[in-house]
């Protein structure tokens, strides 16, 4: 497996982690939608955050939208099916989560060569 890959498994298994924290803990949501939930998450933060607003705007920036962009995520899935409900309070803690995760992720990325953006 390359390190691109690697680097995105690890992020799954980050934005995972923070949803089971927030969505499944708080919430009690099913692992299945939180498996989903994470799975969009993490492919929004890719797509959007690293690729195009870490190299533009810096960590901070990219940290605070990729917390952002994944509770937004869970909130439009929220919306959309019925058997998955969330409070103010687990989107937050999951915003604040999944902000800290990638600062740190985001080093991670900047520092290695051999990750692809």
């Amino acid at each position: 497996m390359n390190k691109t890959a690697t680097a995105l498994l690890f992020k799954f298994i980050m934005t995972f982690v923070f949803a089971i924290i927030a969505l499944r803990f708080i919430d009690n949501n099913t692992w299945g939608w939180v498996f989903w939930v994470a799975l969009a998450g993490t492919a929004l933060n890719y797509l959007v955050g690293d690729l195009f607003v870490l190299p533009k705007y810096g960590n901070i920036v990219a940290s605070v939208g990729d917390g952002v962009m994944a509770a937004l995520a869970a909130y439009i899935i929220n919306l959309i099916v019925p058997a998955f409900q969330t409070t103010f309070t687990a989107l937050a803690l999951f915003a604040v989560l999944v902000a800290v995760g990638e600062y740190f992720f985001h080093q991670y990325l900047q520092r290695s060569e051999k990750v692809e953006p």
